[in-house]
């Protein structure tokens, strides 16, 4: 009998900066801890302005250095069907959150967090969207470090060994 996924979804404005960065970076974590095949994760916008493009060149640039491949990861806005498809949303800033707060299902919002809540001491912080701010390396290993934190968790929370 097979245990069912976990399924979480990162979500930012354009889903072409933080939220395929996230996904990159936890994917990664996933894969050095060999659990990939226990989760299912993806990223999606709260906003239509880049649905099928690639994540922004800075992004996959910065992600390069440390590895990690971004260039299948495709564009795509949040819908309704994610709110009760994932078990995770992690949302990269508090616009962003009040942005799902707004379209998701009343029974769904225990769902949706900040991602930055998984790193000790950065409860409520977001993460800066470097698509105008430029700081797409410090974003890499801010979120990095957040999928490190947020798999301890879920590994503990699910029972994962």
């Amino acid at each position: 009998m097979s245990k069912e996924k976990i399924k979480i979804l990162f979500v930012c404005m354009g889903n072409i900066c933080r939220s395929p960065t996230a996904e990159g970076a936890f994917y990664s974590q996933m894969q050095k801890r060999g659990v990939q095949d226990l989760f299912e994760i993806d990223s999606a916008g709260t906003h239509a302005y880049h649905v099928a493009e690639q994540p922004d060149y800075r992004s996959q640039v910065a992600a390069h250095k440390y590895n990690v491949d971004l260039s299948t990861q495709r564009a795509r806005q949040v819908h309704e069907t994610d709110f009760y498809h994932y078990d995770y949303i992690f949302a990269m800033d508090g616009r962003n959150l009040i942005d799902l707060k707004d379209i998701c299902p009343l029974e769904h919002l225990y769902k949706l967090s900040l991602i930055l809540d998984n790193i000790p001491q950065n409860n409520g912080k977001g993460v800066p969207d470097p698509y105008f701010e430029g700081c797409f390396d410090d974003v890499f290993e801010m979120l990095n470090c957040a999928s490190g934190f947020l798999l301890d968790w879920l590994v503990k929370k699910h029972k994962i060994y």
